[in-house]
């Protein structure tokens, strides 16, 4: 496998970094040799955040990501900041929401109703569980049950079955869509 390089972004008390540790996790149980890095501003809430991973069969001969394959954007703070490392054909996942006031200069743009399917669960804090479940839909990055096993050894314990549950709906949204 050549590199691929994922990022998540979105807004500080989005779940962006632990989402980030879960899909690295997933890319290790499939033997491959991840690079993560994090980054988000000082403020606890409404800063931008974001989690980036670089995958390989082989050695990552750069920890950050430079080129990405894949995008998702979760809040409007997150619109523009990764347009300047995106590639022609960067899979790029916007929450519905953000389809008016967040456009992308390349790549191929699906919007899905990420945190209205969040919300419709019951709980708005799915809204990356649910961005990570349609990602690998739509990208199969990593076996369905792969990514479960990452979600059951990454998530907070009392947070596991809800987890779970927001991101087979994220393959959902992303296979009605």
């Amino acid at each position: 496998m050549a590199e691929l390089e994922v990022r998540f972004s979105g807004s500080g008390g989005q779940g962006i970094l632990l989402v980030g540790r879960i899909l690295a996790q997933a890319l290790v149980l499939q033997d491959l040799n991840v690079a993560q890095s994090q980054s988000y501003e000082p403020t606890s809430r409404g800063g931008l955040s974001r989690a980036d991973l670089v995958a390989s069969s082989g050695q990552v001969d750069y920890p950050l990501a430079t080129s990405l394959d894949q995008l998702v954007i979760l809040h409007q703070i997150a619109g523009g900041a990764s347009n300047d490392i995106l590639k022609d054909d960067t899979l790029v996942v916007i929450d519905s929401p953000l389809g008016e006031t967040c456009s992308v200069p390349k790549g191929n743009s699906v919007l899905l109703p990420i945190s209205e399917t969040a919300r419709a669960l019951g709980n708005l804090r799915s809204t990356n569980m649910v961005a990570l479940g349609a990602l690998m839909s739509l990208a199969e990055i990593c076996a369905q049950e792969t990514v479960f096993e990452a979600v059951k050894l990454a998530a907070p314990g009392k947070l596991v079955d809800t987890a779970l549950a927001a991101v087979r709906e994220g393959y959902r949204i992303a296979v009605d869509n």
